[in-house]
Formats: C-alpha cells, structure tokens, sequence
C-alpha cells in the first residue's frame, strides 16, 4: 500500500479562526534596543510562563514581537510586561483570535495507539527508510499503521521529541509498504510562499511570517525554533509537510484557525529534525 507523503497527523484541540490586530504595547522606547537587551526581554518573556503566547526577536525593528490567543487574559498580558521591566519598551504585543495548541486530532493518516497523526516527509539512513511526523504524534503512540483497525503495520516510533522540539522519526518495518522520495531540505525564509498539505483540511498556501519563533501551547508545552506562518491547518493536520516546491521546510506542528477565516500555524523546521536523527530527505 501507498502511503502518501502528503497525508497529515493531528491531535485534540478546536481552531477558531485566527485575526491579529495590535495592542497597545508598554511606551515605545526611542532609542534601540541593543541584542543583549532584547535578548533579556525574550528570556523574560518565556519566565513569564503564559499558556497561549508565542514570541521571537525582530532584530531589524529593535522589538520582541509577542502574539497572545484568544485566552490570555489582560492580567496576563500586564504579567508579561511586569517581568519584562525596564524593558517593556521593546515588547510589541498582537492579540490572535484563535487558540495556540498542538494540532493532534482524529484524520485518515497513519494511525497508532487512540491516535491518527500524518506522514510528513520520508528519509533514509543508510538501507533503511524511516519518515518524519510531529514529535507530540510520536509521544502518544509507539507504532503506526496504516488503518485505524490496526491490521495493515507501517513501524515503530524510534525517537521522538516533545516539547523543546516537535520532531519524531518512524521506521518503516512492512517492506510491503513504498516510500517514495522527491523533496530536497531547506530553510525557511521570511516572506517565502509555501504550501502545507493536511489530512482534514487539504493544501493550502500562504507565507512565512517569522522565524525561531517559540510557542507555548495551551495544555501542550512550550517549543522553540519554529517557523511562523499564515497558512491554515485544522485538526487532523499535525505531522504534515510544508513545502516550497519540491524543497521540504518544515512539519506541521500547531496554531490556531481554520481554513474558512484563516490562522496562525506553526512548524518544526524539518533540517532540525534531519540533524538530530542523521537522516536525510530522498
């Protein structure tokens, strides 16, 4: 059987769609913020500890960019600007309609234990295949199938990593299975057009917003390094490729929207994940 490159993974969680617009922001500070100084407002943004957050450093415009969901209160908000202090100046806050959470639901992907998760991109390591999922996929199942009966296997969760990361590595035990190849690794760029394909909601297009961006889920813990993007996703479509062409970005993490109003999504750069389990893209 088939298994196609493009199905995605998912994991519990409703999306409500997803619209940003600013909010007032601690006194804007005239003079630039240094990077050891927006260095400090980050690690005090993440000591703040707020579920439904998500952060990076725009270096070029001297702020820490601060995105907060639909649930993260006021209080929540002013707890964020108290922790970082004198440097509040530089944080710039933006509210997201949606919930921030991992993208793990039901979908017709691959399947293990309560759980249906999708097929990102498949590797190899010398003569022997594996593919790459959603690390909070390989956390809650340690093998996959082919069918939520269980009856057709694909293998075993090798590794996984969640939270920190959001990479997992499946082995391909049934040899009666193809893995076919056709991608080549590469980072992600802001303002890059992308594609990311899904399970529950199918391809959808859009553009990379921001990089090394760290997101902490509600309920679903805290990753770092991820791309940022405007692309939709659903449940069902965690584990899941985004791509540019045929060059292989990233994999379907979490975020919040639907594919009717749109939504923030964010993926685990796939050369992270080929890095840290000495495999390669085919």
């Amino acid at each position: 059987m088939r298994i196609k490159r493009t199905r995605l993974l998912a994991v519990a969680a409703g999306l409500v769609a997803t619209t940003v617009a600013a909010l007032p922001s601690a006194g804007a500070a005239e003079a630039p913020h240094s990077a050891a100084q927006l260095a400090q407002v980050e690690d005090a943004v993440q000591s703040a500890s707020v579920g439904g957050t998500a952060w990076y450093v725009d270096r070029a415009a001297g702020h820490v960019v601060v995105t907060a969901d639909s649930t993260v209160s006021k209080t929540e908000i002013a707890q964020i600007k108290k922790a970082a202090g004198a440097g509040a100046g530089a944080l710039r806050v933006q509210r997201s309609a949606g919930v921030f959470s991992p993208l793990l639901s039901a979908g017709d992907a691959i399947y293990g234990g309560r759980y249906r998760c999708s097929l990102g991109f498949n590797v190899v390591s010398g003569g022997t295949y594996y593919f790459l999922t959603a690390g909070h996929c390989g956390k809650v199942a340690k093998t996959w199938y082919t069918n939520q009966a269980h009856t057709t296997l694909i293998g075993p969760t090798t590794d996984y990593s969640f939270p920190g990361n959001d990479y997992a590595l499946v082995r391909y035990d049934n040899t009666a299975l193809s893995h076919p190849g056709g991608y080549s690794a590469a980072n992600a760029f802001v303002g890059e057009s992308v594609k990311r394909t899904g399970s529950t909601s199918g391809t959808h297009s859009g553009t990379v917003t921001a990089l090394n961006v760290t997101v902490h889920y509600q309920g679903g813990g805290t990753v770092s390094g991820m791309i940022q993007t405007n692309v939709c996703a659903e449940p069902g479509d965690s584990g899941g490729p985004l791509y540019d062409g045929t060059k292989a970005i990233g994999i379907t993490s979490g975020g919040s929207g639907d594919c009717q109003t749109g939504g923030t999504t964010f993926f685990q750069p796939v050369t992270e994940a080929l890095s840290a389990y000495g495999v390669s893209i085919y």
